[in-house]
Order: structure tokens, then C-alpha cells, then sequence
């Protein structure tokens, strides 16, 4: 198939409207709100109702700056020292631009259980087991809208998979990349209201030494692709074989990332388990997900592949996988109080003060 969604529920007008990617954080959080009351009315853990907005408000800030920063930090540190005379001036403020690392909102969600429980006087390690098993259905739904925007594609597969999807977003990276394909896209560009065909040839040709032609033949591509996610039947077929069938990673992810890790972690909890123990398996199962994960999706153009034909992510995730078993054998091995689990009848606290 060829990937035709709009990152738009409702496009007002250019690039402003209500966006899938923003609505998968609202629900994100949405649930985790739900969540977070049900299990604090089941464990009496000391988190109320009362303040269990204010505790999501705080892992909101924390996933948000702690995605962006750890985008900047870990995949594109040039964003620090890039500034433009328009709003938002400073690169790391450009989030309209997209980039959010999820390791970096783990650390950013830290942060934020860290700073509440000091202020709440509230167990950091329970609250790191509550986030642990609401942040899967965030990373569930956040994938999906990471699918429907086109982003985060897949490494090519057989023509004949059956799962396979062709993205026109590919053709951003063709002037950088596969310059030499560019006249290709001539076959698609005039079934484009208003462009021409001999024109874009020219600008293509000129787009070496020419910015005016390089820019012409990039706003080209993007109108390209807003005609596919617009239904523009005639573009859609004309530019499906030039596209490379890819692997739908970010449904594999939202499989593996979000839903598989949640049920895990959900069924775990059915019983008392010591504080940390929740939030550690997270760390260890989201660490040995996410490279498997990897393996089927394209690492970013400017990064490649590093040591080992490994990712950054995959490496970040070996960091975390080393952390997560410190952490579980930290937990599991320390004596004191449990936290009840979610079960009829498995609200009993074990172990010793």
C-alpha cells in the first residue's frame, strides 16, 4: 500500500491545524490520568485523587522537555547553536519541526516523579512503578501517530510482503541522497495542478549551484506529497513505482514498545511486588524491545549505522538494558515494604521495614 494519511484530524489552514501527534500525547495522558486514580484508589499508597493531576501535569513537563532535549542531545546536538530571526529563535524550541527522543522523555519523567515526591513526600520508587506501567499506552499511541505522519519509516522489504508500505516522505531524502532519481518524479509532477514538468527538469538541473532551484525542487516534493495525503488519486498512482516498500516499524513498535510491554507489566502487578521492581522490568523489557525494534527501521540519514552496524537507538537502548538489570537486581534483593497489587484480595504489604 501506499501511505496516504495526513498527520491533520483537521487542517484550518497551511500547517495549523489539530495534528495526530499532538492528540496521541493528549491521550496519553488522558489514560494515564484513569489509570493513575485506579490504582491509587486500589493501593493506598498515599498518591489521592486530588493529586493525581497534579502528577501527570508534572510528567507531562517531564515527557515533553526530556523528549526534546534528549532529541538535541542524542541525535542532533547542532540544534543548540542553530538561531533564526523568527519564532521560536532557537532551534531546541523548534518543536513545530519535529524531534522527541523517548529515551530522553524516560529520563525527563525521572525528573519529574523525583521532584514530586519531594514535594508530596510520596515513595520516588512507587511513582517510577506507576509511570512504568501508564508509559506503554503513551508509547502505544504515540507510535501509531508516528505511522500515520510518515516519520520513523521502516527499512525496505520484499516487494511481496503483505505488510509492506510505500511512503512518499522517501522523496525528502532524494535530493541529498539520490539526486540522480529526481528526474524520475517528472511522470508525477505533471499530474500536479500548476507545476510543470519542463520547468521542474530545469530546476533540477540547475539545483547544484542554483538555491532558488534547490528550493523549487524541494517545495515540488512537498507538494507532492500533500497531494498524495489530499487524494490525489492521479499523483498517488504515478508516484507508486518509484517508492520502496518499507516495514511498518512504527506498528511493530506500538506492538512491541506499547502494547506487549503494557500487558506484561499490567499482569505483574496483579500481585504485591517491591517498590522499583514494575519500574526496572519496564527499563529492561522497553531496552530489549526497542532493539529488536530497530532492526526493522531506517536510522536517521544523518546518523547511520555506528559500531557494530548498531544504531544510536540500539545503543542507548544497551545503556538502558545495563541499567534496567542494576536496577532489578537493586530492587528485587532490597527488604522493606511492597506495594499492593491491583488483584482482589492482593492488597497485602510483604516484607520487612
Amino acid at each position: 500500500m501506499i501511505h496516504d494519511f495526513s498527520p491533520f484530524l483537521w487542517r484550518i489552514t497551511g500547517d495549523i491545524g489539530i495534528r495526530w501527534y499532538g492528540l496521541s500525547y493528549m491521550t496519553g495522558f488522558i489514560c494515564a490520568y484513569f489509570l493513575f486514580q485506579w490504582l491509587a484508589r486500589r493501593q493506598k499508597m498515599g498518591l489521592t485523587a486530588e493529586m493525581v493531576s497534579d502528577f501527570v501535569t508534572y510528567g507531562a513537563i517531564g515527557i515533553l522537555a526530556g523528549g526534546r532535549l534528549g532529541y538535541c542531545l542524542f541525535y542532533s546536538p547542532d540544534l543548540f547553536l542553530k538561531f533564526k530571526p523568527e519564532l521560536p529563535f532557537w532551534g531546541v524550541l523548534a518543536v513545530n519541526e519535529g524531534g522527541m527522543a523517548s529515551h530522553g522523555g524516560m529520563i525527563g519523567l525521572v525528573v519529574a516523579c523525583f521532584l514530586f515526591a519531594r514535594k508530596y513526600r510520596i515513595s520516588q520508587n512507587y511513582l517510577y512503578d506507576l509511570v512504568s506501567i501508564a508509559g506503554p499506552i503513551g508509547i502505544f499511541f504515540g507510535r501509531l501517530a508516528n505511522f500515520v505522519n510518515g516519520e520513523l519509516v521502516g527499512r525496505p522489504c520484499d516487494p511481496n510482503f503483505p505488510l509492506g508500505v510505500k511512503f512518499p516522505s522517501d522523496l525528502l531524502l532524494w535530493p541529498s541522497a539520490e539526486p540522480s532519481r529526481l528526474p524520475e518524479l517528472a511522470s508525477v509532477v505533471e499530474k500536479l495542478p500548476g507545476v510543470s514538468r519542463d520547468r521542474f527538469l530545469e530546476m533540477v538541473d540547475k539545483m547544484r549551484l542554483d538555491y532558488s532551484a534547490r528550493d523549487f525542487v524541494n517545495n515540488t516534493i512537498y507538494q507532492i506529497i500533500d497531494a498524495v495525503q489530499s487524494g490525489n488519486a492521479a499523483v498517488k498512482q504515478a508516484l507508486g513505482p518509484l517508492l520502496v516498500a518499507r516495514h511498518p516499524s512504527q506498528l511493530y513498535a506500538a506492538a512491541g514498545e506499547g502494547l506487549f510491554i503494557f500487558i506484561v507489566l499490567f499482569l505483574l502487578w496483579y500481585k504485591p511486588r517491591k517498590q522499583g521492581v514494575i519500574g526496572a522490568t519496564f527499563v529492561c523489557l522497553y531496552a530489549v524491545v526497542r532493539i529488536i525494534d530497530e532492526e526493522f527501521r531506517t536510522p536517521d540519514a544523518h546518523l547511520g549505522f555506528g559500531l557494530l552496524g548498531l544504531t544510536r537507538g540500539q545503543w542507548l537502548s544497551v545503556g538502558m538494558l545495563a541499567v534496567g538489570l542494576i536496577l532489578l537486581f537493586m530492587f528485587g534483593r532490597r527488604e522493606g515494604l511492597a506495594t499492593p497489587g491491583w488483584g482482589k484480595g492482593q492488597n497485602v504489604r510483604l516484607g520487612r521495614r
